[in-house]
């Protein structure tokens, strides 16, 4: 049995923040300002998409001395195609309608 993802309403919205800009980096705390989901909410889903390989991770290097690094994610091409899947899935059955990438 493989892994599974729970379609909620907080996965669907970033899914649709990650497929507005598919290909750029984005750091978790940006995505939690413009989806307006928690970190305790968010952090969890991002980790569930890595693990399905939806995600791709990486540190980003320390632009200033003193500062930590950030985590960064962006879809991966498979994690894209589900994104777009499931999005469009969730606005036939009427559970979601887009709010950044327009799927």
């Amino acid at each position: 049995m493989g892994l599974h993802l729970r379609i909620s309403a907080a996965t669907l919205r970033v899914l649709d923040a990650l497929l507005e800009h598919p290909a750029q980096w984005r750091h978790g705390y940006s995505m939690s300002q413009q989806t307006e989901i928690p970190s305790g909410t968010l952090y969890p889903i991002l980790m569930r998409l890595e693990k399905l390989a939806w995600l791709e991770t990486r540190w980003e290097q320390a632009e200033k001395s003193g500062r930590p690094p950030r985590h960064l994610y962006r879809l991966t091409g498979p994690g894209r195609a589900m994104a777009v899947e499931e999005l469009r899935d969730a606005r036939v059955k009427r559970m979601w309608k887009p709010i950044y990438s327009g799927v």
